[in-house]
């Protein structure tokens, strides 16, 4: 049984592999072929990185991915210390309703905010926009920050704060010293997983954004629609081995601190 179980992960890491595998090779490939290597070459990168349409895309979805996950990680952080203090009821009638947008089709809250950005530019002279893109995204985040902080609450000694308290410190010294060191790799795996859904998402973005603001996704799926270019497998393999890279070097702070902890607790026994 642990031999099959073996080969069935074996064969689940295969097929979720090697197409990116396949992808990062052919955009070394010197000719446009999508299945013959003819040669190495580096003039997809090269002509990646002089692609202004591509570069602009790039550079406006990262700046609306980093506004957005820090927002998000503000407003979610803030209603996750409300919920944490509601009674086991509303808590959980909330927590319910928190969990709808994550839920939801990603096509029903596209549209759903797409009508709403409507009813306002027709009221506010509002356009279609970077402004429209942020507030989507952050709409859609919130709730990924929530539910990773919430669980830290639960490992948390519920009476930390008022203990805090006893010995001297005020509300908000007890909450920066005690509360939110306990709770910050959630906040930290909040704000991560609010950027990367940021940068990944096409569906809410496409019924978000204007036409003078768009994202890397849209932009790729609207150069696909005529062809596909070398250039999108140099984009998409610089994308990978970014992604790779942050993975690695997470997996490596927190195998650290946990050895620090580990360490702490030793001498402290």
């Amino acid at each position: 049984m642990k031999r099959l179980g073996k080969i069935y992960m074996a064969l689940i890491i295969f097929f979720l592999y090697v197409p990116i595998f396949v992808l990062i090779v052919f955009s070394f490939n010197e000719s446009k072929s999508r299945s013959v290597f003819s040669g190495f070459t580096l003039e997809w990168y090269e002509r990646l990185f002089n692609n202004s349409i591509i570069m602009s895309s790039l550079v406006n979805t990262l700046i609306i991915a980093v506004i957005a996950s820090i927002i998000s990680t503000i407003l979610g952080t803030l209603a996750a210390i409300g919920i944490n203090s509601m009674r086991k009821v509303p808590k959980s009638i909330v927590m319910n309703i928190t969990n709808i947008p994550v839920i939801n089709p990603e096509i029903v809250t596209g549209v759903s905010l797409m009508l709403l950005f409507v009813f306002f530019a027709a009221r506010m002279n509002m356009e279609f926009g970077f402004v429209t893109l942020v507030i989507a995204h952050i709409t859609f985040d919130v709730p990924y920050v929530i539910l990773n902080i919430m669980p830290k609450f639960k490992q948390m000694d519920p009476h930390l704060f008022e203990a805090a308290q006893d010995l001297g410190c005020s509300p908000f010294t007890a909450f920066r010293k005690v509360i939110l060191p306990e709770i910050m790799p959630g906040i930290i795996s909040g704000f991560l997983m609010a950027f990367t859904y940021s940068l990944d998402d096409f569906v809410i973005s496409y019924f978000t954004c204007g036409a003078t603001s768009q994202t890397l996704p849209i932009t790729i799926y609207s150069m696909t629609r005529r062809k596909i270019s070398p250039e999108i497998n140099a984009l998409s393999t610089l994308i990978f081995v970014v992604v790779v890279v942050i993975l690695i070097a997470k997996n490596i702070i927190e195998n650290r601190q946990a050895k620090k902890n580990t360490v702490y607790k030793g001498g402290r026994a």
